[in-house]
């Protein structure tokens, strides 16, 4: 599908912009954007969000511990889901330890640590072999770390993160997408503003949805 170009501030591979303060009143194309090509959702008539990231990407890392508790809080009617962005052939070990940590539960216990890890002590876990060192040094079992590390159904996952990723259109992350087809951004102030733009969203998709699944009225003769 043809690429969206998201007006994010510099362009940035990884980036998220903090420019003037959050709005009363939202304004399309300013606090928020609606993508040119809207994607399908597997919410069955619950909101559907979805935030792209990337373990090396610095503002993922510090939204991180904001959207945490953000998803805690989330209603019964929202669905929520990470997607590891792959904007090129270095993000893809990324992803491939994501959806490794997820099939092993282990998400919880060393996601943050991977962040750390990439971000701050500037581990390379990208090489195969300082990630297989680096996991083993986490008291994780190196070969079957390895094994779901390069199994069909991860790989399979991270193909379709790889489809994800062209065809929502996403230029940078942290991005958030909402009932597939609305996104936070670009005139935000904050990562606080950024979740705060998603609340309003998820209202909009929400009567949205309410208003397609009510009867219709028959037209008057």
């Amino acid at each position: 599908m043809k690429l969206l170009k998201v007006a994010l501030a510099a362009l940035a591979v990884c980036s998220f912009a903090l420019q003037p303060a959050l709005a009363a009143d939202p304004v399309e194309g300013r606090q928020y954007t609606r993508l040119q090509m809207p994607q399908p959702t597997e919410a069955n008539g619950k909101v559907e969000v979805i935030e792209f990231f990337w373990f090396g990407c610095s503002h993922c890392g510090k939204l991180e511990p904001l959207i945490k508790p953000w998803v805690k809080q989330l209603p019964s009617d929202v669905t929520f889901k990470k997607v590891p962005a792959i904007l090129g052939d270095s993000w893809a070990p990324g992803a491939r330890l994501y959806y490794t940590l997820e099939a092993m539960g282990l998400l919880d216990k060393l996601g943050d640590a991977v962040f750390d890890a990439m971000l701050n002590q500037r581990i390379n876990l990208g090489n195969e072999t300082t990630l297989l060192d680096w996991i083993a040094g986490k008291g994780v079992d190196r070969k079957a770390f390895a094994d779901t590390y390069k199994s069909f159904a991860v790989e399979a996952k991270v193909r379709k993160a790889a489809e994800m990723t062209q065809e929502y259109g996403f230029s940078g992350v942290p991005a958030i997408v909402v009932g597939g087809k609305y996104s936070p951004g670009p005139e935000l102030h904050s990562y606080g503003d950024m979740l705060q733009m998603a609340d309003f969203l998820i209202a909009k998709n929400r009567a949205e949805i309410k208003k397609s699944a009510a009867p219709q009225k028959p037209a008057k003769k």
